[in-house]
């Protein structure tokens, strides 16, 4: 039996459409709806800045089509620990400067971005009467806060010195939202958090204001990461945070300026 040929031109046909299939199949990259390559931009935050960067990665998305931002907030230290361990990302945001500092070569250089403050947290209506810091030490409250090692922990166990008050919690927390949450849900009643993780709980939790004598300004650095994947969305993320739409987003949160 005589197998038929093909024409020169049909043969050149098939060879582009090798070719093209070969391409295809040695791009990684998954096309974005305006043509562009899309990306996922891994924006390691501290826990407090949940709700305010949900909506920065939002305007962030509508503005970079083909890039999708992907959070993981928890405590600034345990965020570290996870870099140091070998977990990819892009940008880190922690709530105090020591955590940023011990990220040491893994960032770029860091940039102050929002302050924050502490209050107590107590449930709707304040029912048992914490009127400041020295009402915490009383035996009869289960008091919560967040672990030594992170931020809002660490700030809480400051104002405490600096008010000369000694309390023993019923759990140190991973997060300031763990404090937030054991409040909200009455397993304790009361716990430090800050003055933002009170107004994002409002309608679960009343705030009890620390006078600024015994209260600590927590302040909040940004960095891209050195071995960012994406280093120019890195870096216009960062800008975004920085920026006055930033801040004003950051302001509504209840975040002040950076110091």
């Amino acid at each position: 039996m005589t197998i038929p040929t093909l024409g020169v031109r049909a043969v050149a046909v098939v060879a582009l459409l090798a070719a093209l299939a070969l391409a295809a199949g040695a791009c990684g990259a998954t096309p974005a709806a305006g043509g562009g390559e899309s990306r996922e931009l891994s924006v390691f935050a501290a826990a407090s800045l949940t709700d305010a960067f949900s909506e920065l990665g939002d305007q962030f998305t509508a503005a970079h089509p083909g890039v999708t931002v992907t959070f993981n907030f928890a405590g600034s230290n345990d965020l570290v620990t996870q870099l140091q361990q070998g977990a990819p990302a892009d940008v880190l945001a922690t709530a105090d400067t020591k955590n940023m500092d011990a990220a040491g070569d893994l960032v770029g250089a860091p940039q102050a971005f929002a302050a924050n403050k502490l209050a107590i947290a107590v449930a709707p209506g304040n029912p048992i009467g914490i009127t400041g810091l020295a009402d915490l030490a009383r035996k009869d409250l289960k008091v919560v806060l967040a672990a030594p090692e992170v931020p809002a922990g660490k700030y809480a166990q400051e104002a405490l010195a600096t008010a000369g008050v000694s309390v023993e919690p019923v759990s140190l927390e991973v997060s300031v939202k763990g404090v937030v949450t054991k409040v909200s849900l009455g397993e304790a009643d009361a716990g430090i958090v800050y003055v933002t993780d009170v107004a994002a709980a409002a309608g679960k939790l009343d705030g009890i204001a620390i006078p600024d004598g015994q209260n600590v300004l927590a302040t909040y650095p940004i960095a891209a990461l050195a071995a960012s994947a994406h280093p120019d969305d890195a870096k216009a993320f960062v800008d975004l945070v920085l920026s006055p739409e930033g801040r004003r987003v950051l302001a509504d949160y209840g975040f002040l300026p950076a110091p």
